[in-house]
């Protein structure tokens, strides 16, 4: 794995990556750093890394089980230390699955998985940041039969 991270230049704190796989994306800083508030923050990235990594293990393990997962939200609602290097200390995972009929079991069972053996960013960030989670399931059944 690999990326290149390129400098926009000396207007401001604007940095756009180049993945290994082919793509793009773009960072910016606060205007109190220079930056000029157009992309998210290097640190937002790597919240959202996370988010991405554990939404993609949970779906995947309902959709091998042959659940009908028909959504997944993950909302993560952190902290970080007050001196520098200003670490994640507290990271809360809030998950909302859609589907129909899905048993709570497999999914809070799909959550654990996912933190405990295949989420390699959760387990970069357990090193600094206390984790934490939630689970909403939203029956996409019973709203079908209540209409």
């Amino acid at each position: 794995m690999e990326c290149t991270i390129d400098w926009g230049g000396p207007d401001g704190m604007m940095f756009v990556a180049r993945t290994g796989s082919g793509h793009v994306a773009v960072m910016d800083g606060a205007p109190e750093g220079g930056g000029h508030n157009l992309a998210p923050r290097p640190m937002e990235m790597l919240l959202l890394g996370t988010g991405g990594c554990t939404a993609y293990d949970v779906v995947l393990i309902l959709k091998r089980g042959r659940h009908a997962v028909t959504g997944c939200t993950v909302k993560l609602d952190a902290d970080r230390a007050d001196t520098d290097p200003k670490v994640f200390t507290r990271i809360h995972f809030t998950f909302t699955v859609t589907g129909s009929k899905l048993p709570r079991a497999a999914v809070e069972r799909a959550v654990q998985l996912s933190h405990e053996k295949y989420c390699s960013a959760s387990a970069i960030l357990e090193k600094t940041a206390t984790l934490t989670f939630s689970v909403d399931i939203v029956d996409t059944a019973a709203t079908l039969e209540s209409a």
